[in-house]
């Protein structure tokens, strides 16, 4: 009902969300772009792809580009009241589901290995491989999926073939059959959550106690980990808060619709689209060698589109 008010809230709010939507745009082509440019260096260098925590972090990114294009998709869509059969939303809301944890989840998988170069020194070169990143990938594909399982089920069971014929616009909503569907989401979103911010604590404690110990290169290494840990900690606190916008929605919709868009439009800038563009000012701009590796593959890329332009001359 709401997305259906908001395209015919009058010629200044018509301007308002048009602008903003616009913005939007803006925001995830810079982000998409900047991270397909990590992307790529990370598969420039063997180095890259052969260590554990680089590998996590290309995961990462290919998530949270899949996350942008997806609700970007879906806001576009909701804006011009765009129409699908519902089997193609049902594929479309898998993919945000699952992808959704995907982040965060990576994101705990990240702490602990910086826990473990740190904490366990001697044991990480065992522990961290590439094969050990691989399976810790399909392990964080295979736990984020579970979710979204358990909201398929409910709808297998309770929808007709009928509602797959349908044509709606699309989106998470529309599978949230039941009011206990949604809280069951939310407690299992949270539970998950809780236990990300348990890990998390822990090795930031773990972490703290090592810096303390640590001297000289070891204390600049443990400190870069530990700053490292406490902004995995601010990504997983804002991905959190987006499980309660719907609540918080909600209840601001009764007070004003207005309101109601400009509280809607803060969340999905802040809470959704924040989040997913912190990984590459975390692991890709942070980190030297990285830094230097995207340093570089720019640099060589410039040189070469100036070079036949020279020789033209």
């Amino acid at each position: 009902m709401a997305n259906n008010n908001s395209l015919v809230g009058g010629g200044s709010l018509m301007r308002s969300i048009n602008y903003r939507i616009i913005l939007v745009q803006v925001f995830v082509a810079l982000f998409l772009c900047i991270n397909v440019f990590l992307i790529t260096t990370f598969f420039m260098k063997d180095f890259f792809f052969t260590t554990m925590r680089y590998i996590l972090f290309a995961n990462t990114l290919l998530s949270d580009c899949l996350n942008l294009i997806i609700s970007n998709l879906l806001l576009i869509l909701d804006y011009f009241h765009l129409t699908m059969q519902m089997w193609l939303c049902l594929s479309i809301f898998i993919l945000s589901s699952v992808y959704n944890f995907v982040t965060p989840v990576t994101l705990t998988a990240m702490t602990l290995e910086r826990y473990m170069a740190i904490c366990m020194p001697l044991r990480h070169p065992e522990l961290c491989t590439t094969r050990s990143a691989l399976r810790c990938i399909l392990i964080i594909h295979g736990l984020s999926s579970v979710p979204c399982i358990v909201v398929l089920l409910v709808v297998f069971a309770s929808a007709s073939l009928n509602f797959y014929k349908q044509y709606r616009v699309c989106s998470v909503q529309i599978f949230i059959l039941h009011s206990w569907q949604s809280h069951l989401r939310s407690a299992i979103s949270q539970f998950y959550f809780l236990i990300m911010c348990i890990t998390i604590v822990f090795s930031y404690v773990k972490i703290m106690k090592v810096a303390k110990a640590a001297s000289g290169e070891n204390k600049t290494s443990t400190s870069k980990g530990l700053r490292t840990v406490i902004l995995h900690a601010f990504q997983l606190l804002l991905c959190l808060i987006q499980l309660w916008c719907p609540f918080i929605e909600s209840s601001v919709i009764q007070i004003s619709f207005m309101l109601f868009i400009n509280v809607r439009y803060f969340n999905y800038i802040t809470f959704y689209l924040a989040p997913r563009c912190l990984s590459p000012l975390i692991y890709g701009l942070r980190d030297e060698k990285f830094f230097h590796a995207l340093k570089s593959f720019v640099s060589c890329n410039v040189l070469n589109n100036g070079r036949p332009q020279a020789h033209q001359q």
